[in-house]
C-alpha cells in the first residue's frame, strides 16, 4: 500500500496503481474499525460519477459491514449532499467517494466521523490501522436510502429570493454540480442557462476546476452572449463555487468572500470570519472594516471547518472556492447552497454583481499558480523558503511560507491533495507585483532543482 494516500484531509490516489481493489477493501476495513471504535455504527456512503466510483462504493461498503458498521447507501451525489446526511439523516458518520477536481483516473475518499470531517492525526490513524491488518470483527447491513430530494427541498427553504428576476449560467464541468443546482436553482425561480450539467466521467468539455481560468471560457462566453446577471462554475464534486459577474470577469474566491462576508456581518454585527492563507490582505482589511473580526487560517476543508467550529465563525472561505456557511446553514462547504446566498443577494438590488464589489481598494494578484514538485521534497521546499526570507522579511508560517513585502506579499505552501507548489502573489501595483513574483519563484526554483539532485 502507498503511503502517499493518507494525505492531510482525505486519502486519495491514482485508480489501479495507489487504489486497487485490494487496497479499497483494506481502506473499507480500516475506516469501519476506526469509525467502530470511535463509537459510529450507521455509515453513509455517497460516490461520485467517475467509472471507478460504484466499484468502490461496494467495496468499501463491504468492509464496513465485515467491521459491525451498517452502510447506508445514498448513491451518486455531490459532496455536499454526503455532509447534509450526516447533519440531517440517522447516521453516525459518511464516506464520500469521490476525486473532486483532479483528472479522471483519480479517485479518493472523504471521511466524517459524526458531523467532523477527519484530518490529519486522524488520517494517520486509519493509515495505521490499514497497515497493522488488525480489524474490528462483526456482521453489518447495507440499505439504500434516497437523500437528494430531502436536500433540495432543504437548500430552497434556506433562501429568501428578493423580487428582481435573475438569469444566472451554470457550467458543471460535466461533474456532479447539475445534480444539485439545476432543481434547486430552478425552484428558487431562476431563468437557468445550463452547460455540462450531464455528469460524463470523461470530462468531454473541460476539466472541472473553477481555479483554473481557461476552465471559465466556457462560462464567460456564455453570460456575455446571454446577457446573464451572473455566472457559476462547480468543481468535481460541487463542493467548491467559481464566479464571473455580468461582464464575464472573474470573481476569485476572496473578492467573493468580501460580498458573502459583508451580507453576513449586515445581520450578525461583530461576526468571526475565516479566511486561508492565500486571500488577499483587502478581504480581512474589509472584514474588519464591517465590524467583523478576521481569521487567517490554513487551507483545506477539514481544517476550516474545525475551526469554525472551534471559533463558532459565521462564515469562512478559501480562494480555491469552498465556502462554509454557519450562518442560516451547517458550516460545510456547498456550491450549491453558496451560489443560492449569491443569487439572494443580487435579487434584492437592482445593481449588477460588479457594482457591489467597486469600492474595493485596486490591487493586483495572480491567481493560485502551481508548481509540480514531488511530494517527497515539496514540503522541505517551503522550509527552506521561509527560512530563506525570515531574514528580511515577516513570514507568516500558519500554513506554508506567506512573505510580507513592503508593497505586497507572497505565498508558497505544499498542496495537500497534489504533488505541486501552490503560489499566489499580491502587491499595489503591476510593478511590485512582478517583483514579488520574481523574487520568490527563483528560490522555489533554485530549492526544487537542489532538492532533485539529492
Amino acid at each position: 500500500m502507498d503511503q502517499n494516500i493518507f494525505r492531510e484531509y482525505d486519502i486519495r490516489g491514482i485508480v489501479g496503481r495507489h487504489l486497487t481493489d485490494e487496497t479499497v477493501s483494506i481502506l473499507g476495513k480500516a475506516i469501519g474499525t476506526y469509525l467502530h471504535q470511535n463509537g459510529a455504527r450507521r455509515i453513509a456512503i455517497g460516490y461520485d460519477a467517475r467509472d471507478s466510483s460504484p466499484r468502490y462504493c461496494e467495496l468499501l461498503a463491504s468492509g464496513l459491514n465485515q467491521t459491525g458498521c451498517d452502510a447506508v447507501l445514498i448513491g451518486m451525489v455531490p459532496t455536499p449532499v454526503l455532509y447534509h446526511t450526516v447533519y440531517t439523516k440517522d447516521v453516525d458518520g459518511g464516506v464520500m467517494i469521490t476525486g473532486s477536481h483532479n483528472p479522471p483516473k483519480h479517485n479518493g475518499f472523504k471521511i466524517c466521523l459524526g458531523k467532523a470531517t477527519l484530518f490529519g492525526s486522524q488520517i494517520q490513524e486509519i493509515k495505521e490501522v490499514a497497515l497493522s491488518g488488525q480489524f474490528s470483527t462483526g456482521t453489518g447491513t447495507s440499505d439504500n436510502l434516497a437523500v437528494l430530494d430531502d436536500y433540495c427541498r432543504d437548500i430552497v427553504s434556506r433562501i429568501d429570493m428578493g423580487s428582481r428576476k435573475l438569469k444566472i449560467v451554470i457550467d458543471a464541468g460535466n461533474g456532479m454540480g447539475g445534480v444539485t443546482a439545476v432543481p434547486v436553482y430552478r425552484k428558487l425561480g431562476i431563468d437557468l442557462i445550463e452547460l455540462f450539467t450531464n455528469p460524463d466521467s470523461t470530462f468531454p468539455n473541460h476539466h472541472p476546476d473553477p481555479t483554473v481560468t481557461e476552465n471559465l471560457a466556457d462560462l464567460i462566453a456564455a453570460v456575455r452572449k446571454s446577457k446573464a446577471d451572473l455566472g457559476l462554475a462547480f468543481d468535481g464534486d460541487a463542493d467548491r463555487i467559481g464566479v464571473v459577474d455580468e461582464t464575464g470577469r472573474i470573481i476569485w474566491g476572496d473578492e467573493l468572500m468580501v460580498l458573502l462576508s459583508r451580507s453576513v456581518l449586515a445581520t450578525n454585527p461583530g461576526a468571526t470570519i475565516i479566511a486561508e492563507v492565500k486571500c488577499s490582505q483587502t478581504l480581512f482589511d474589509d472584514i474588519a472594516k464591517h465590524g467583523g473580526k478576521p481569521l487567517m487560517w490554513k487551507a483545506g476543508h477539514s481544517i476550516i471547518k474545525a475551526k469554525m467550529k472551534e471559533t463558532s465563525a459565521a462564515l469562512a472561505g478559501e480562494m480555491s472556492g469552498h465556502i462554509f456557511f454557519a450562518d442560516r446553514f451547517y458550516g460545510f462547504d456547498d456550491a450549491t447552497y453558496a451560489g443560492a446566498r449569491i443569487m439572494e443577494i443580487l435579487s434584492k438590488t437592482d445593481r449588477p454583481l460588479s457594482a457591489l464589489l467597486a469600492d474595493l481598494p485596486k490591487t493586483f494578484s495572480t491567481p493560485e499558480l502551481r508548481i509540480d514538485c514531488s511530494d517527497e521534497i515539496k514540503f522541505y521546499v517551503v522550509k527552506r523558503i521561509a527560512e530563506y526570507f525570515s531574514r528580511d522579511h515577516d513570514v507568516i508560517t500558519i500554513d506554508g511560507a506567506r512573505i510580507v513585502f513592503e508593497h505586497g506579499w507572497g505565498l508558497v505552501r505544499s498542496s495537500n491533495t497534489q504533488a505541486i507548489l501552490v503560489l499566489r502573489f499580491e502587491a499595489d501595483s503591476d510593478a511590485h507585483l512582478g517583483e514579488i513574483r520574481k523574487t520568490v519563484e527563483i528560490k522555489v526554483a533554485e530549492f526544487i532543482a537542489a532538492m532533485a539532485k539529492v
